[in-house]
């Protein structure tokens, strides 16, 4: 049995003079996300055609600034990823995440590192596998990331958990039973702490025998955490989170209000 869970998207179009956008390029691909543009968030079939040449973006990495690129006009990915729109970026640093046209500064507040075997995030992460049906999780913690992602004085916390039991790290074809991907936020609400859930995939069962002996496959994710940043110049947070799987993968910027998850804007590439 496959649970997934996943944010509607909020995708707005909406038509804007080119100098009100601000456009978003992943650094590693170059892939276009959209822009923002007075507090919308536009996809990127609707911001492309607005987007110069030549365009200065400002290089951002999970914890400092990178300087600057020149990007050019979007254009989309050749082979298998025709539907997703790039830009080109030059210089590209080796360590940039997120590259973002804009006047701004996208990193008020830098995400710190904590430790991965604090018992009460180990406890946190296990009692959330078992509302998902795995009764006896083997937690695997990758990171926890402290910021104030609301600007508020008080430090939110971001869980990113894997295991799928494999050797190597990686992201198998097929899902192993009590296997599962999650990024979880805790935070106080209304005074009292709370653990949500941002994006996740658990699997209590594994993926079935007679499927795999059919060469058939759930491609499960792998989600981690890779940049917070004010994308939309708001003064607060946006969570970004990469999903891979062993053919492709996905970028995915959310809004974390405390009542509401969003998933703002997203991009992918893979078989």
């Amino acid at each position: 049995m496959k649970i997934v869970v996943e944010v509607a998207a909020l995708l707005i179009g909406a038509s804007a003079v080119a100098s009100e956008l601000h456009p978003i390029v992943t650094v590693e691909f170059g892939y276009f996300f959209g822009a923002t543009a007075n507090g919308k968030w536009i996809k990127a079939e609707d911001a492309a055609k607005s987007i110069p040449d030549e365009t200065t973006y400002r290089i951002y990495g999970l914890t400092e600034s990178l300087g600057e690129a020149k990007g050019g006009k979007p254009k989309a990915v050749e082979d298998v990823c025709r539907d997703t729109l790039a830009v080109s970026l030059s210089p590209k640093p080796e360590k940039g995440v997120i590259a973002l046209a804009a006047p701004w500064n996208a990193l008020p507040r830098k995400p710190r590192a904590g430790d991965t075997t604090q018992q009460v995030y180990v406890d946190a992460v296990s009692d959330f596998l078992k509302t998902k049906g795995i009764e006896q999780p083997k937690v695997k913690i990758d990171n926890i990331l402290r910021v104030d992602l609301d600007g508020d004085g008080e430090d939110e916390v971001l869980i990113s958990a894997t295991n799928y039991f494999s050797k190597d790290n990686r992201v198998p074809m097929r899902s192993p039973a009590g296997s599962y991907s999650m990024v979880l936020l805790r935070r106080v609400v209304a005074g009292k702490v709370e653990t949500q859930l941002i994006v996740g995939e658990f699997y209590p069962k594994a993926y079935p025998n007679a499927a795999q002996e059919e060469g058939r496959f759930d491609a499960p994710n792998a989600y981690k955490v890779v940049a917070t940043l004010d994308l939309d110049g708001d003064g607060k947070l946006e969570v970004v989170v990469a999903a891979d799987y062993y053919e492709g993968e996905a970028i995915t910027i959310y809004r974390c209000d405390p009542k509401k998850i969003e998933a703002l804007l997203s991009v992918s590439c893979g078989a």
